[in-house]
């Protein structure tokens, strides 16, 4: 399972494989064409847990854990990602100027972490 993480601000390329905004918000000064992604916004954490977060480092530990709860509460949000990973490399994208706390890497480490069960 390949997953990437990439700003919005960064130009798509070859290796990104399909791509999918995870930002409960459109980041700003970025076109459509240009983002080239699936907004996926209900996958994005909840207008309450973003505004509580406010990307502070300090706070990630706790973040992390809440949006992984939102997550599980609600796993029939996933099923694109799922289905998209199923078939190839996935980029999760995202706003935030701090790239290793963001709700990009915490849905990164939740996919890895909890893979689609075989049926």
């Amino acid at each position: 399972m390949l997953i990437h993480c990439k700003r919005a601000y960064e130009p798509a390329t070859a290796d990104d494989g399909q791509r999918f905004l995870v930002d409960r918000l459109w980041p700003r000064g970025v076109s459509r064409e240009r983002l080239q992604a699936t907004w996926l916004k209900e996958v994005a954490p909840s207008d309450g847990l973003r505004q509580w977060f406010d990307h502070r480092a300090e706070r990630w530990d706790a973040f992390r854990r809440r949006y992984w709860q939102e997550l599980a509460a609600q796993p029939q949000r996933l099923a694109p990602l799922r289905d998209a990973l199923d078939a190839g490399p996935v980029t999760l994208v995202f706003g935030a100027r701090d790239e290793q706390h963001n709700q990009a890497v915490a849905l990164r480490h939740y996919l890895l972490a909890h893979p689609r069960r075989s049926t």
